[in-house]
């Protein structure tokens, strides 16, 4: 139960957090295609486009997230070796922007990526026993095709 909470937990922030991210780099987008000064020779209008393409692929990417997280969610299944690396990918990102974000922006920032971190461990951990869900109880005498396991000494 408690694997299942946290995994639809993880899957609403990560949708909150990409549609924020996406909404941020629309903001940041326009700023810089209304500015009529160039930054180092660089274009406006090509430093904009590039904002509204990171802030596309950064929320396409937390949305993957937020549906791999969903679906381990639903299925009570742990999530397989690709999903698991994309959820590496994303923790191991929320924990270098958490760094970023104290110097940067303050400490509220930085909790509130870390929490996200928090989710993101917190559903690969419980998952990690790649158990079924409680309702794949085989014990151990119930494998190796029903002989079951047993010392080979006395």
């Amino acid at each position: 139960m408690l694997r299942r909470l946290v995994a639809g937990v993880a899957a609403i922030v990560l949708v909150a957090e990409a549609a924020v991210l996406v909404l941020v780099h629309i903001v940041l987008g326009r700023t810089t295609a209304n500015q009529s000064m160039s930054i180092a020779g660089s274009d406006p209008e090509v430093m904009s486009r590039a904002t509204y393409a990171l802030g596309a692929g950064m929320g396409a990417f937390l949305l993957l997230c937020a549906v791999l997280a969903a679906v381990t969610a639903l299925r009570d299944r742990a999530p397989g070796r690709p999903a698991r690396v994309v959820l590496v990918t994303a923790a191991v990102t929320h924990a270098v922007l958490g760094v970023l974000t104290v110097a940067l922006v303050g400490w509220a920032a930085f909790a509130a990526m870390m929490l996200i971190l928090c989710l993101l461990v917190l559903t690969l951990t419980l998952y990690a026993d790649g158990r079924a869900g409680p309702s794949d109880t085989a014990s151990p005498a119930d494998t190796a095709g029903g002989k079951g396991l047993r010392p080979t000494s006395p």
